[in-house]
């Protein structure tokens, strides 16, 4: 009986909710042997009752095994601390990267318009992208992405059951709006509206992913505290247009954010509606709302601005046809995407530099 041995035997081990084995997960600590005894501490992301001891278990089985009934083990079995999990070793999505909020102090700013293209950009460059619409009360994604009068599958993997999200220009897509009549109101009480949420995370099998990108409701309310409740969020874009009526409460989602029991880093600022062009006169810039109000907002608070999105009629139809703006080859949408996108991940680049982001305790309902 050898540590290399021991570590061989445990290999055969698999954490039921993060469906690897404990060595691969580094989740075997404190290992020691005497003689034909094994003693040794096993992390766990699910500290059930049921699970601790199917855990401990399957360990004495595959020592036994592997070194025969005279093997003596001791396991503990204790929770996986938060401060060391991994993207690997985390109960909600397992294996994906970055974890990215689009929010609007307000609606109709564009909030889903800038989600869905930042999505669809982002799988157009090879990456490997998810997309939860997590407005739950007005869900756009199935318009946006052209996925209308499609319904996601159930999958089986080791025996639980998943659903199988969409996949639309190389994007995994769930959202409530799936489950609902496109007519249907859906009225839920902010329990409720929280448990959906959470089932789109922790229901739905997204395998390994470079982002996923969240679309978040209006507002500051029970969805955005869920989210950073359920999940490490690496960092959050805050939409807008120029008039003060929206500058107001876009500067109290940055203030939300950045409380010290949410503390989720602000990736910069994206102003909609920035200005009209007429078709016929490219050149000429109409500022209807006013002019650079994000970018003043982003100064001020000290975040990244992004870039700004004209008024144009392509942009509105693109997402009514459910094709994406981004996926077009040329055109002014186009290239002020293109700019949103390179500030994206530039400063993602300068948020990975700090610490990670864990999921939080939020003790409160709303924030002041």
């Amino acid at each position: 009986m050898t540590r290399e041995a021991v570590l061989e035997a445990l290999s055969n081990v698999v954490e039921p909710d993060l469906k690897k084995d404990i060595i691969t997960l580094n989740l075997v600590d404190e290992l020691k042997m005497e003689g034909n005894t094994v003693s040794f501490t096993v992390k766990v992301s699910n500290p059930a009752m049921h699970n601790k001891q199917r855990m401990e278990d399957a360990c004495m089985f595959a020592i036994e095994r592997a070194f025969g009934k005279e093997a003596k083990t001791y396991v503990n079995v204790v929770p996986l601390p938060k401060e060391e999990q991994t993207i690997d070793t985390r109960k909600v999505l397992p294996g994906v990267k970055h974890i990215i909020a689009v929010a609007s102090g307000k609606g109709g700013v564009g909030k889903s318009t800038v989600s869905v293209n930042l999505a669809t950009a982002l799988a157009k460059q090879g990456k490997k992208v998810g997309f939860i619409d997590a407005d739950i009360y007005g869900p756009s994604a199935p318009t946006m992405f052209d996925l209308v009068n499609d319904r996601p599958q159930v999958k089986e993997i080791d025996g639980n059951q998943f659903i199988e999200p969409l996949e639309q220009y190389g994007v995994k897509v769930l959202s409530i709006g799936f489950f609902a009549d496109n007519s249907q109101a859906i009225v839920w009480r902010g329990p409720m509206a929280a448990k959906a949420l959470n089932q789109l995370f922790t229901d739905a099998y997204w395998g390994p992913l470079d982002y996923m990108i969240v679309d978040l409701p209006p507002g500051t309310g029970d969805i955005h505290l869920s989210l950073v409740q359920v999940a490490p969020i690496t960092g959050v874009i805050i939409v807008s247009t120029p008039q003060e009526v929206a500058l107001a409460d876009a500067r109290k989602g940055v203030a939300m954010f950045r409380l010290p029991s949410v503390n989720v880093p602000v990736l910069g600022m994206v102003e909609n509606m920035s200005y009209f062009t007429p078709p016929p006169h490219p050149e000429e810039k109409y500022y209807l709302f006013g002019q650079d109000g994000a970018k003043r907002l982003a100064d001020a608070e000290q975040v990244p601005f992004l870039g700004e999105l004209p008024l144009i009629q392509s942009l509105r139809e693109s997402g009514d046809v459910g094709r994406p703006a981004v996926l077009n080859e040329t055109g002014p949408v186009k290239l002020a995407f293109d700019e949103i996108i390179a500030n994206f991940e530039k400063s993602l680049e300068e948020r990975m530099k700090q610490a990670p982001t864990k999921a939080v305790d939020v003790n409160m309902e709303y924030p002041k």
